[in-house]
């Protein structure tokens, strides 16, 4: 058996052993695991049914790394994106004449197109025409509005009807729990803890359930159960006009959010060759554009490579063995529904429901996203003032892609009245016209 696993993903020549790809896939999936509480918690909030989402969350996580590490050879794990998810519940589902089922057609269109482009390559090209500055603001933005969504989502955040926003009570349960948990995510994360998020997430499910915050219906352990979302999936209503600017949006995320992950792993896994070029990269991006249709017709927001699959990495993995393992314990996720599924249940307060045992998790991977923005050249006017809209307009507007609209707009704009307007790449004005049409002609809905 050990032959067979080191003959088929050349574990040796790899330089590393069985044990470590092992030890490299469970630490990959403990600091994944978040997203099986996070994410049928931001699809809820969509109207999607919470067993129905996390059951589509696994399933859809365990395929995607599976085919990564058997058909790629990488040590990547795939599963619905942050910010992927935050755009599908509170961007594409909150136009009111738009429902969680047309959200997931327009997912299932887009990843079709999405995987279209992998195979003729033109992904690659549209990295390239894409301003780095564009990239960075769109994740420190993304990563603005989920800390918001999860400081929101605990409480420590409200609505005021004069400031806009407000402190909340903190000294409520549910805001306490939330403090608690966010404080000790960061202790971990400050200690340099490996699967942070995770522990953090642990911890404070079990303060809850101390304080009778967190309950869990029935057994911890049963069979898998839940309706798939994707049954419901209305691909012909998501072909309407009028979603034509999110689905450009989705299109944007989808082509460039797994290159950059898979870009970083790899130079924290030396596979990056003297030039800098990622092997094995054209299986790379068609296992990711296969991920995000499963992702969509399994019912759930588009899957996408994990960056902390570095974390599995840095432990050792080298091979597609770590990632085969990674799947397989998602599979294996299925069977904890119940306790999973308590985790991230809602505190209702009142009259609104919190998640104070998610939030933190929100709050810290928000965090972690707005690092990007150090890349971003500040010094030159043309690069920080598309950015700074970039970034502020994604959470004022509560919205990803209004943020990355004028994001694009104010870039062409900047380069051409500085006379330097050759530095931007025709798409960018191709997109810039595009947007600025749509916004004219349909007020950016």
């Amino acid at each position: 058996m050990r032959s067979r696993l080191d003959s088929y993903f050349g574990v040796r020549a790899a330089g590393s052993t069985i044990r470590r790809e092992v030890v490299g896939g469970l630490t990959t999936f403990l600091t994944m695991a978040y997203i099986l509480v996070v994410n049928p918690a931001i699809l809820a909030d969509a109207g999607m049914a919470t067993d129905g989402a996390l059951l589509a969350t696994a399933l859809a996580s365990a395929f995607a790394t599976l085919l990564m590490g058997l058909v790629a050879n990488l040590p990547v794990g795939l599963a619905p994106g942050m910010g992927l998810n935050a755009f599908f519940a509170y961007t594409i589902c909150a136009h009111p004449d738009t429902s969680w089922q047309i959200g997931l057609g327009l997912i299932v269109m887009v990843s079709i197109v999405f995987f279209l482009l992998t195979i003729g390559r033109v992904r690659t090209l549209l990295t390239v025409a894409v301003p780095p500055t564009l990239r960075f603001a769109a994740a420190v933005g993304i990563g603005l509005f989920i800390a918001f969504i999860g400081l929101k989502s605990a409480g420590i955040v409200v609505a005021h009807p004069v400031t806009f926003v407000a402190l909340g009570d903190i000294s409520a349960p549910h805001t306490l729990l939330a403090v608690l948990g966010l404080g000790a995510t960061l202790l971990f994360v400050a200690r340099g803890i490996a699967s942070s998020i995770f522990w953090g997430l642990l911890l404070t499910a079990i303060a809850g359930a101390v304080t009778g915050l967190v309950t869990v219906q029935g057994s911890w352990v049963e069979l898998p159960s839940g309706r798939l979302p994707g049954l419901d999936v209305q691909v012909v209503e998501a072909l309407r006009p009028q979603y034509l600017l999110l689905g450009i949006t989705l299109l944007f995320f989808a082509l460039f959010d797994a290159m950059g992950t898979l870009y970083a792993v790899g130079a924290e896994a030396k596979l990056l060759d003297e030039r800098g070029n990622f092997p094995r990269l054209g299986r790379a991006l068609m296992v990711d554009a296969s991920g995000a249709l499963a992702g969509g017709l399994l019912g759930t927001s588009s899957v996408t490579c994990y960056i902390e699959s570095a974390t599995g990495v840095s432990v050792g993995a080298r091979t597609g063995l770590a990632s085969v393992v990674t799947g397989i314990a998602f599979l294996g996720a299925l069977f904890f529904m119940p306790l999973i599924a308590a985790v991230g249940a809602g505190v209702s307060a009142g009259g609104q429901v919190f998640t104070p045992v998610t939030a933190p998790a929100l709050v810290v991977v928000g965090i972690l996203m707005t690092r990007s923005v150090v890349r971003i050249d500040w010094s030159d006017i043309t690069e920080c003032v598309p950015a700074f809209l970039t970034i502020v307009i994604m959470p004022f507007t509560f919205s990803i892609a209004h943020g990355l609209a004028v994001g694009f707009i104010s870039y062409a704009f900047m380069k051409l009245c500085s006379g330097r307007w050759r530095e931007a790449h025709w798409l960018v004005y191709l997109l810039a016209v595009l947007f600025a049409t749509l916004y004219y002609w349909g007020g950016g809905h």
